[in-house]
């Protein structure tokens, strides 16, 4: 959160909007949560399936991050570096499903 204390937006009404505050943390922490998940399911068709899971969820931080700033509590530069960052995030996610897609190997668990 430090990005967002040090521009000069209203974090202190931030901090009191808990219901997005919340599902922030809850979205992006599904980022993360839905690729280890994914991988410990030790199938390649199970990993893409979570892996678009994660790809939905920053997506739903994104969405969240217009509420942000259409509520004034970031302004439009951070929502431009978190945006960015999410679109990365994003990439990364989409070139992996297709590697997977395009790959021989199903996953240890089907040695």
């Amino acid at each position: 959160m430090s990005i967002l204390t040090s521009t000069g937006s209203s974090i202190g009404d931030f901090s009191k909007d808990y219901g997005l505050k919340d599902q922030i943390r809850r979205a992006a922490g599904s980022i993360m949560d839905n690729i280890a998940e994914g991988f410990d399911r030790r199938g390649s068709k199970e990993f893409k399936l979570f892996l678009s899971y994660s790809k939905g969820s920053a997506g739903e931080v994104k969405s969240q991050l217009y509420r942000a700033l259409d509520n004034g509590y970031i302004n439009q530069e951070v929502f431009d570096k978190l945006y960015s960052q999410l679109d990365n995030v994003g990439g990364k996610l989409t070139n992996l499903i297709k590697y997977l897609s395009l790959t021989q190997y199903k996953g240890s668990k089907y040695k």
